[in-house]
């Protein structure tokens, strides 16, 4: 029998200190991951030895998704996200190129973009059905995480000046209507754009699939979605931002008006002084819907925020009649009626990885580092307390708002193996958040370490980005390690170090 001892991380969260075991990660017949894969992924060095035993098992698990799929695909293989066999997702695509990135020779996250892109944009004829082509605009915001990460001009100038897939997205997206259909997907669209003040969704398009958003103003036509809105902001600020990493100055002056368009649209019609909060809107009167979900930090994520609204949602967010407590991030405040205490009841409450990652990374846009790396922390120890508690251990679709299990669809256990988006946590805000490495930019040249001396020994080994590959751990006393077969700047706690091809020993 293990010893089980509490985590000083969760403070509620048991955690067990046996190594894990009884993972059994079922790979799909099309799997053709590279062999060579563990030799690309980086290292994570923290002394935690389930956390970093999970974000093995996570990648493990992703592996067995990467797929070749059925022949006439525009791109093979591709990151399949475990849900349909004969479908693609947008949204779901999108959030698995935020962990694919960190392995890009062995994880196609964006070549697997190609696969909607072609089938939407250049009407191509593919095997694979796209689901709901009205899911939210997403495209350019990973594109500008994989640019920063990798620094592939290449791709950039094939996406912006070539193709113009984020541009035509962009465009159809801002005036698009509800019963338009697309050959290459089995649904009508139920998106509709209602002139400047933005659209009309539904759970599904949205991605939030039975949110109880629009209850009170008669249905989810009747209001206009804050998310929807919003994604197109942080679209045409990430396109602004793209095309001057091209030197494509008179476009990105025209993508920065029209986001600043847009963000004045949201903080006018969209905040809620009252309440000092965003919310969706009633088409009737123009006046706040007052359910309060995780979509509302979508504004934040595109920075439409000022400093004030954004220190406003970061109390919901840390409040635990809220969004906050020992499960944080739930999809539907606890305040609200149709709140599911015990499952999350998929989005009414349950714990999704995909809306976690973009909280969490919209607050840092405003410097809430403490609050981001906590709600981390707390959301990987549930995963990997469920991991090592409920049968078959492995990695889920959501989590419950109030244990370390499962959520529920339909009454159903949620998805198992869904690494698919849910690998967002033990790899990514792990990376991120736990180890601290905030930013890694190719393009830059730099990586921004937020170092947490008191963590003890810790770091990463053999993080790629661009052409550079390094090692950097602290020894837990004063020094930083550092090994890179390249030049590169690296900033701990806004302390800039240079680092040279070789060896280097950084005193703190």
């Amino acid at each position: 029998m293990m010893n089980a001892k509490l985590s000083a991380i969760t403070g509620s969260v048991l955690l067990l200190s046996a190594p894990l075991q009884g993972f059994s990660a079922t790979t799909h017949p099309d799997s053709c991951i590279n062999r060579d894969w563990k030799k690309e992924i980086p290292l994570p060095v923290h002394p935690n030895r389930e956390m970093v035993d999970l974000y093995h098992k996570t990648w493990e698990i992703a592996a067995g998704r990467v797929r070749k799929g059925p022949e006439g695909l525009p791109a093979s293989p591709y990151m399949d996200e475990n849900c349909y066999e004969d479908q693609i997702w947008i949204w779901d695509t999108c959030f698995m190129v935020l962990f694919a990135k960190y392995a890009p020779r062995s994880f196609p996250g964006v070549e697997s973009l190609d696969n909607l892109y072609k089938p939407v944009h250049e009407k191509a004829v593919t095997p694979l059905k796209v689901h709901l082509v009205d899911n939210p605009p997403l495209f350019a915001w990973v594109e500008k995480e994989y640019f920063d990460f990798t620094g592939d001009k290449n791709r950039l100038d094939d996406l912006l000046n070539k193709k113009q897939y984020l541009q035509k997205h962009f465009n159809w997206f801002a005036q698009a209507k509800s019963g338009e259909r697309f050959a290459c997907s089995p649904q009508n669209i139920h998106l509709n754009s209602i002139g400047d003040d933005g659209f009309t969704w539904t759970g599904g398009a949205s991605g939030m699939d039975n949110t109880p958003r629009g209850r009170d103003a008669g249905g989810y036509r009747n209001v206009l979605w804050v998310d929807a809105i919003s994604q197109q902001a942080l679209s045409a600020r990430c396109i602004a931002d793209m095309e001057q990493a091209l030197g494509n100055a008179d476009e990105a002056k025209k993508w920065n008006i029209e986001y600043e368009a847009l963000k004045n649209k949201i903080n006018h019609l969209y905040w809620d002084k009252k309440e000092g909060f965003y919310y969706d809107v009633a088409i009737s009167d123009k006046q706040p819907c007052r359910v309060k979900t995780i979509a509302s930090y979508w504004p934040l994520l595109a920075q439409v925020a000022s400093r004030e609204q954004a220190q406003s949602m970061v109390r919901h967010l840390m409040n635990p009649e809220e969004f906050g407590g020992s499960y944080p991030t739930p999809s539907l405040a606890r305040s609200d009626k149709d709140y599911h205490h015990q499952t999350g009841d998929y989005w009414r409450g349950g714990i999704w990885l995909p809306t976690t990652y973009m909280t969490i990374k919209a607050i840092e846009k405003y410097g809430y580092h403490e609050e981001a790396d906590a709600i981390a922390e707390k959301v990987i120890s549930q995963q990997l307390a469920a991991y090592r508690n409920i049968e078959p251990h492995t990695i889920w679709e959501c989590y419950s708002p109030s244990g370390n299990a499962p959520s529920t669809e339909h009454g159903r256990r949620v998805r198992p193996e869904f690494c698919g988006w849910s690998a967002l946590g033990p790899i990514s805000l792990f990376i991120e958040n736990v180890l601290g490495f905030k930013e890694v930019s190719a393009a830059r040249k730099e990586v921004r370490w937020r170092l947490k001396k008191n963590k003890g020994r810790h770091g990463i080994k053999n993080l790629r980005f661009g052409g550079i590959a390094t090692d950097i751990v602290f020894d837990g006393k004063g020094t930083v390690s550092v090994r890179s077969n390249a030049s590169y700047s690296l900033i701990i706690n806004d302390s800039n170090y240079s680092v040279k091809k070789g060896d280097t020993e950084i005193q703190l």
